[in-house]
C-alpha cells in the first residue's frame, strides 16, 4: 500500500526513555516518531552500531527528523523516512544541516532482517549513510542484504 507522504508526515519527533524487559539487548532509550496513523516508538542496538545510533540520536535532539516524512511504505515489507535534508517541509538551521549532511560508518552485523528492525539507508558505498533508514514491516529473506538489495530483490 502506498501512502502519500503529507499523510505520514512527522508532527514533531522526542527522545524518550523506556524499560527494556522484554528484549536485554535493547537500550532503554527511545525515540517516537508521531503520525497522522499514531505514534511510532523505535528501540536501538548500540552495542551493534554505536556510531549510528549516536547519530541519529543527535539527528532528533536537533529537531531534524521534525516535519519529515515516509517517502515509500510497502505494507508488508518497508516503510522508509526520508533524508532530513530533502525531506522535511521547514528550514533547517545550521547546524541541523551541517549534523545531516554527515555520514555514518557502516557498521554492519549478523542482526536479522526481521519485521521492525531498522536500517540506515545508503548507496552504494557503504560508508553513505546520513539520516534516511528504513523499518522491516516483514522479514528480509537475507540477514545480509542491504535494504538496497531487499528493495531490488524485491522489486523483480
Amino acid at each position: 500500500m502506498k501512502i502519500p507522504w503529507w499523510v505520514v508526515s512527522f508532527a514533531s519527533v522526542a527522545l524518550v526513555a523506556a524499560a527494556s524487559s522484554q528484549d536485554p539487548h535493547l537500550s532503554s532509550a527511545r525515540v517516537v516518531f508521531q503520525t497522522n496513523y499514531g505514534d511510532i516508538e523505535f528501540g536501538f542496538f548500540p552495542s551493534v552500531a554505536p556510531q549510528t545510533v549516536d547519530h541519529i540520536f543527535k539527528l532528533v535532539r536537533l529537531g531534524c527528523y521534525n516535519t519529515n516524512h515516509f517517502f515509500r511504505v510497502d505494507k508488508g515489507f518497508v516503510a522508509q523516512v526520508a533524508d532530513v535534508v530533502g525531506g522535511r517541509s521547514a528550514p533547517m538551521n545550521e547546524e541541523q544541516r551541517k549534523e545531516a549532511k554527515k555520514s555514518v560508518v557502516g557498521e554492519f552485523s549478523d542482526v536479522k532482517h526481521v519485521r521492525g528492525i531498522l536500517s540506515m539507508g545508503r548507496y552504494d558505498d557503504p560508508n553513505s549513510a546520513q539520516s534516511s533508514f528504513s523499518m522491516l514491516l516483514g522479514n528480509a529473506p537475507s540477514s545480509r542484504w542491504s535494504i538496497r538489495n531487499i528493495w531490488q530483490s524485491y522489486q523483480r
